[in-house]
């Protein structure tokens, strides 16, 4: 469902993203970690075409993203890591404006809003301007507004920042129906205990490149210097990973 292949972003000297080789399946729930300044962004930025690569290629369902750009949007959907949202429209002003943009049918559009806002507990405040609302308020406005277009494909960019315990919970169960519908997710997140809990897969970026890639249980597998045991975290891994590249 989202295939890169030798995927590279360089700002003169600076290497952001590395030959990066990565194939997402349908269904599938995937992490992407890494620390800051490690590519995490940069990548997403490319997989969904607001960021043209220096090398390589992305596909969205079997669409090529600098080939075929707006064919490929129909596809996916995208939450930035900041929830950037029109301050004087209300929320239901917002969504029915990403409905325009989407052309969805307005009928059908109304319909999936007055879902969204029940579903995300926005239903008492949809009609309040959005300038108003708290960041995790705009960040469940923002997911709204992805999933408005019922994409194939959600990227998330540190979607759980700002988010309650009971908003983040509710988060995670809205992510989970969503891969067990058949849609595909790409999240990038600092919350290594959120990624352990739900994704199927992770992929580890520092300095550009791919160093791991696999469930949490082939990661511990293969890494030898904390031991074995399911007692490892990803948290562990992730430390003990990035650690040996730095020592590299």
């Amino acid at each position: 469902m989202i295939i890169a292949e030798g995927l590279t972003k360089k700002y003169g000297s600076l290497v952001a993203c590395n030959r990066l080789d990565l194939h997402i399946h349908a269904s599938e729930l995937f992490g992407f970690l890494g620390p800051n300044g490690a590519g995490k962004t940069t990548t997403i930025k490319m997989l969904t075409g607001l960021l043209t690569p220096t090398s390589g290629s992305a596909k969205i369902a079997g669409i090529n993203v600098q080939e075929h750009p707006v064919a490929a949007k129909e596809n996916m959907a995208l939450v930035p890591d900041s929830p950037n949202i029109y301050d004087r429209l209300t929320g239901r002003e917002f969504l029915e404006l990403a409905a325009q943009l989407r052309r969805i049918d307005r009928k059908e559009a109304g319909r999936r809003i007055n879902k969204l806002l029940d579903l995300f507990e926005l239903s008492d405040r949809a009609d309040e301007l959005c300038g108003g609302f708290s960041h995790g308020m705009k960040q469940k406005v923002c997911l709204s507004a992805a999933l408005l277009a019922e994409p194939q494909v959600l990227f998330l960019d540190e979607p759980t920042v700002g988010l309650d315990p009971k908003s983040a919970r509710l988060f995670k169960d809205i992510l989970r129906e969503f891969v067990g519908s058949g849609g595909t997710v790409f999240m990038s997140t600092h919350i290594l205990e959120i990624a352990e809990q739900m994704c199927d897969r992770v992929g580890i970026i520092q300095s550009g490149s791919l160093i791991a890639l696999g469930t949490v249980d082939e990661l511990r597998q293969g890494t030898k210097h904390i031991g074995t045991g399911k007692s490892i975290t990803l948290e562990d891994l992730f430390l003990e990973l990035t650690s040996n590249q730095d020592r590299d």
